[in-house]
């Protein structure tokens, strides 16, 4: 089920079906994790939320509800004009926009709208919340890389979204193009992007606390919903299912900082719960200088040598504990890929030189999954 569920995945961001809204618990659940880890983590701060229309979307209810508890300077929000957005044929204009005095007909299909919340009682009613959210048509059509949400992204101290999966790493570059600190949504297996990599190897973007057990529930328009294999959209939640999401972000949390309970690697190969590690050992990769360690939890804490992981690795990863040093998927810098093979090692040749490689005993090579390389950081 979880392949089916990942191919829909592939499959919306092919067809650029990108309407995917967050659940109130996901966004609840990842912030928490930065304000137990610093509690004036927003405060003062001035927060875009680009590609949110309120509406819809919960980022804008859930950060006007907290708007004085977390102690915002600003709330900004920009949605996208219907008529430039994938959406358009479910867009419907709300009684929000309508009752406005400022809707008007002409704007409402071809221009983006920028919402704003400061610390004014617009409506005198004693609380800061949603209803004190003002809102005016954009001049453009409020895609992210508009002059007009760039200049807003250059006044913003943190942008938070779940922005089209198909354009992640545009919307990462862009980010990248400012000193903003940020947490948003993507495929996990962005994390192997050649646009991606780099910056989690750099320590500029990490993984944040994700979603519950892995799972991410998002709610899509009405009429996406037959797209979706059976068991993918669930109709009694009225929500699609994807496992192969997370956050990805540079604001510290405070599971980042846990370091992994590991055993040594005698104790591994005595006691460890896989079979594949118990009374065998670890297997020497035939192409890069390091070894493959199947599972996070069977990392040799006393191997001093580079190490090929999964890289759900991520998930658990601590740089006081560890660094990473490269990845199999991508090649790396630093000297450890040992060979490249051609057809006559052997007629897999190809998918060997993109991936790690173990020479079986009969003589042949099989290729590993992506693997992440890290090493064991020296004590300071």
């Amino acid at each position: 089920m979880a392949k089916t569920k990942n191919s829909n995945l592939s499959a919306a961001k092919k067809a650029k079906n990108d309407e995917f809204y967050t659940q109130w618990a996901d966004i609840e659940r990842e912030m928490n994790a930065y304000l137990e880890y610093d509690p004036d983590v927003f405060r003062g701060k001035t927060i875009l939320l680009p590609c949110d229309d309120p509406e819809w979307s919960n980022f804008t209810k859930y950060f006007a509800l907290h708007f004085r508890d977390y102690g915002l300077k600003k709330l900004i929000s920009t949605s996208y004009a219907p008529n430039s957005n994938s959406g358009a044929v479910f867009y419907q204009p709300t009684q929000f926009e309508t009752g406005s005095p400022d809707y008007d007909q002409t704007k409402s299909m071809q221009r983006g709208r920028v919402f704003v919340l400061g610390d004014k009682d617009v409506n005198a009613d004693g609380i800061i919340n949603i209803d004190d959210l003002q809102w005016s048509y954009l001049e453009g059509d409020g895609d992210f890389r508009s002059e007009e949400v760039i200049a807003l992204r250059d006044k913003a101290d943190i942008v938070i979204t779940n922005p089209p999966f198909s354009l992640f790493r545009e919307f990462v570059a862009w980010l990248m193009d400012s000193t903003v600190h940020f947490s948003i949504i993507g495929a996990r297996n962005a994390i192997t992007y050649k646009e991606i990599f780099p910056l989690i190897q750099r320590n500029r973007l990490w993984i944040g606390k994700g979603f519950h057990q892995g799972d991410a529930y998002f709610r899509i328009p009405e009429e996406a919903r037959t797209s979706y294999a059976a068991g993918v959209f669930d109709e009694s939640t009225r929500t699609v299912h994807f496992r192969n999401i997370t956050w990805f972000t540079n604001i510290e949390h405070g599971r980042r900082h846990e370091p992994l309970q590991l055993m040594t690697m005698a104790d591994n190969i005595k006691f460890s719960k896989h079979k594949e590690v118990r009374g065998v050992g670890y297997l020497k990769y035939d192409n890069y200088d390091a070894i493959e360690v199947p599972f996070t939890d069977a990392i040799p804490a006393d191997y001093v040598g580079a190490m090929g992981v999964p890289i759900t690795y991520l998930d658990k990863y601590n740089p006081d504990q560890f660094e990473i040093v490269g990845i199999t998927d991508r090649g790396n810098e630093y000297a450890l890929k040992l060979r490249e093979y051609d057809k006559n090692d052997a007629p897999n040749a190809g998918d060997l030189n993109r991936r790690a490689a173990i020479k079986l005993a009969d003589g042949t090579y099989k290729s590993t999954y992506a693997r992440l390389l890290i090493r064991k950081k020296a004590a300071p």
